[in-house]
């Protein structure tokens, strides 16, 4: 099993999100980097969809008690085994009693760390993500404390240490336009891409609030509809926000615009006072941007089986 000696800022249980409850108020939850989720398992040979560890900022450790395959994906959170450096995009061993760390970066915010064969978990609503508002899923609906233990079964064979390029995070987030940009005042959603947003410190996995030098107040308001995670909603402070997973299933701000799904990743590796340029684009700039995503990850399965 793995036991959590540090749990740092925090460490939560995640998969590729809870589908198909929104409805019902249930809001996605899940790794804000998905993609990051199916490397490492692809890593492993496991489903893509297994549940890992969102390590965010850092400052966590974590014991192997028994022998175990291993992966890392996303940022680079300076990760050591037993004092060695070990990288993101690569998967690696431990033995029983090994010790695995995590420090911080400048340049980084999350790290996902992922065992071959999975942790041993029970799926709520079809889903091992932790919903961290509703306290349901993952492991005990919360955080992991220092502690902790996760079940997993132990690897017998030592897995040849191998690695994938994982795609760059860039600070320039593509965009559709949104829908309620005719209501809003003239040339709105111009002056959101025209300039750069910094990260607000009042981010969360509910959503990136983004302030810069020219706010785009209004006093326009809207009746409350469905949101989702990708949304930029513009309250009238003219400070945009991107909802995340764990943001509400319903909104009454107007909508400026839209992350496309290959870019809403990105916020995964935004701290505070970062900054991030929006890029204006198309739906077949999406599509293709997706399907880009699939294929890098469609590619590595296929060399990693070519040279098992």
């Amino acid at each position: 099993m793995l036991k959590v000696n540090k749990s740092g800022v925090m460490a939560s249980i995640q998969d590729i999100g809870r589908f198909g409850y929104r409805h019902y108020g249930v809001c996605r939850s899940g790794a804000l980097d998905p993609f990051a989720v199916c490397l490492a398992n692809s890593l492993l040979d496991n489903p893509v969809h297994k549940a890992v560890i969102e390590i965010t900022i850092g400052l966590a450790e974590f014991e192997f008690t028994s022998a175990c395959n291993f992966a890392l994906t996303g940022g680079c959170l300076n990760a050591k085994l037993n004092d060695q450096a070990i990288y993101p995009g690569w998967r690696y061993y431990a033995s029983a009693g090994d010790i695995l760390t995590f420090g911080t970066s400048a340049h980084a915010q999350r790290a996902y760390l992922s065992v071959e064969g999975g942790f041993e978990l029970t799926p709520v609503m079809d889903s091992c993500a932790t919903d961290l508002q509703s306290h349901f899923g993952g492991f005990q609906g919360r955080a992991l404390n220092a502690g902790d233990t996760l079940n997993y079964y132990p690897s017998s064979v030592k897995l040849n240490t191998i690695g994938v390029k994982q795609p760059p995070y860039s600070q320039q987030v593509r965009v559709l336009k949104g829908p309620h940009c005719d209501k809003l005042p003239d040339n709105t959603f111009e002056r959101l891409i025209e300039q750069p947003w910094r990260v607000s410190e009042l981010s969360n996995r509910m959503g990136s609030r983004l302030t810069g030098d020219d706010l785009l107040s209004h006093n326009v308001s809207i009746s409350t509809q469905a949101v989702h995670p990708g949304v930029v909603q513009l309250p009238p402070s003219g400070e945009p926000i991107v909802l995340l997973n764990d943001c509400q299933t319903t909104g009454g701000y107007p909508i400026i615009a839209s992350v496309i799904d290959a870019d809403l990743r990105l916020f995964s590796q935004f701290g505070a006072n970062q900054k991030c340029q929006f890029i204006p684009c198309t739906l077949e700039d999406a599509r293709k941007a997706s399907d880009k995503l699939s294929a890098h990850l469609a590619q590595f399965s296929l060399a990693k089986n070519n040279n098992n």
